[in-house]
């Protein structure tokens, strides 16, 4: 039996992610699918015993929702959430809301792949020509957050992910899963791999992956 219990998972699907667009910083709420994932994975969750004393989500809408349906499946509806705009998704910059398969086209499959996929390049960065830049922006949920809202990224690549997920990882979330605490993790696909990769080298841990 491991001595500390941490799940971390990805939200269900949003519409955004049917139509391969960046949905990034955007608040995109889930998909009728996205919800029927959450409540499966509740589930599944039930039915292997998972029970969580802490929840931690992103400040955006889809990884709440993802918790919240879990939770309530588990019937764990009372467990305290702790949300920080530190496990939010990773900020794709000027790419966001953009098609994948265009932008592929228009850049190039490698450049893309590039921008996606490699540790330590970021997208170029979001601008107030953006279309999406005010809704982002000028959000209230980022004036609640632990720095400054000019201080927030425009752009960020895995390793900036990383960057900004370590504070809270170090002084919020290990310290209670040091506690015996078992912990849900409720976020996105890069905040969730950048912090996989901090663990991966420096701790030894068990993978129980489910679809």
């Amino acid at each position: 039996m491991s001595k500390y219990k941490l799940v971390m998972l990805r939200h269900g699907e949003g519409a955004w992610n049917i139509e391969n667009r960046f949905c990034s910083w955007v608040d995109q709420k889930l998909s009728e699918d996205g919800l029927r994932e959450a409540e499966m994975c509740g589930k599944h969750l039930k039915f292997l015993g998972f029970e969580f004393d802490l929840v931690y989500t992103s400040i955006l809408s889809r990884s709440i929702q993802t918790a919240w349906l879990i939770m309530q499946e588990l019937g764990q509806e009372w467990v305290p959430v702790r949300s920080s705009w530190r496990l939010n998704e990773r900020h794709y910059g000027a790419l966001i809301g953009l098609n994948r398969a265009e932008l592929a086209l228009n850049h190039g499959e490698e450049q893309v792949k590039i921008w996606r996929r490699s540790y330590d390049n970021a997208p170029p960065p979001i601008d107030e020509s953006h279309p999406y830049y005010q809704e982002i922006h000028t959000d209230r949920r980022y004036t609640c957050c632990d720095i400054q809202k000019d201080n927030l990224p425009k752009s960020e690549s895995l390793k900036q992910v990383l960057e900004r997920l370590l504070p809270y990882w170090n002084e919020e979330i290990a310290p209670e899963i040091k506690k015996g605490k078992r912990v849900l993790i409720s976020a996105h696909g890069n905040s969730t791999r950048a912090l996989l990769k901090h663990l991966e080298g420096t701790v030894p841990f068990y993978f129980y992956k489910f679809s």
